[in-house]
């Protein structure tokens, strides 16, 4: 017989979240294992969700959601459990990317954040450690789901161009990624411009930085070290980083040429030719 533990819904996201779970599917009058064969899942996925030991996924949240009768009240939950599995530092950030209405960034090696691909976000997690790595994930991924929103922020990205070249988790997860860059294209609310090698310098060699812009708040500069990031609406600082994306944008490659290039890097280094069926909508 499973174990019952007692949970204190005050404690965490995740354990409220558990603790709705439970009270909804007694509710409901069923057993853990009568509840996973209705959604498709084990009752000991059950029994892990509901003593908070195991994150929930979008996917189960909406099936539960339906099968229990909630009124989407644990797909709303999962918003909160899944902000409250990044970092400390960095909660404070998913908020600011989930209230503004432009998001500017730049990054010089990596794939930003809120346009990776599940396999090269693990690839990017792993090279440190590889504990809690499908939670670490999920969190990563449920923060792209502020461009499914009815009015999503306007997104540009400047991505150097070693982030095309820098080979992580291998041929086939660099191909994934590349086609999910490619598949922006279609996105009138996601652009992404490349910033060539053949630019010289530039001025985002202090580091990459993103900008939060808001309807009624001041802007936002938010950038990071190895152990914690910085955010600040500082006017000095704001004014300084609006002026290096100014021209950053300038020194880089129009969003047409960028498709065009990460296109051709894709077929040359990574061997797949992409057709519009193959391209993930972003």
């Amino acid at each position: 017989m499973t174990q019952i533990n007692t949970l204190d819904p005050g404690a965490s996201p995740l354990d409220y979240y558990g603790y709705e779970l439970r009270r909804c599917r007694e509710a409901a009058g069923l057993t853990q294992k009568q509840l996973g064969s209705i959604l498709g899942y084990t009752a000991s996925l059950i029994g892990q969700i509901e003593t908070a030991r195991k994150v929930p996924t979008l996917e189960f949240s909406e099936r539960a959601d339906v099968a229990l009768g909630t009124d989407g009240l644990l797909s709303r939950l999962l918003t909160l459990v899944m902000r409250s599995q990044l970092p400390s530092w960095f909660q404070q950030v998913a908020e600011l990317e989930a209230r503004a209405t432009a998001i500017h960034v730049f990054q010089p090696l990596l794939v930003h954040g809120l346009l990776q691909t599940e396999a090269y976000a693990g690839a990017v997690f792993s090279a440190v450690n590889d504990r809690d790595l499908d939670n670490r994930i999920a969190a990563r991924m449920a923060r792209q789901r502020i461009f499914e929103k009815d009015k999503p922020p306007v997104f540009w990205a400047v991505l150097g161009e070693a982030v095309l070249y820098q080979r992580l988790g291998g041929p086939d997860v660099m191909r994934g990624q590349l086609l999910k860059l490619l598949a922006c294209e279609k996105n009138p609310y996601v652009n992404i411009q490349v910033l060539p090698f053949a630019a010289g310098s530039h001025a985002g060699f202090p580091g990459a930085f993103d900008i939060f812009r808001f309807s009624n708040d001041p802007t936002i500069v938010y950038s990071e070290d190895y152990e914690t990031g910085h955010a600040t609406a500082n006017p000095d600082a704001v004014e300084n980083r609006m002026l290096r994306y100014d021209h950053l944008q300038a020194a880089a490659l129009s969003v047409k040429d960028s498709v065009e290039l990460i296109r051709h890097v894709m077929e040359e280094r990574y061997g797949e030719h992409p057709s519009p069926d193959q391209r993930p909508m972003a």
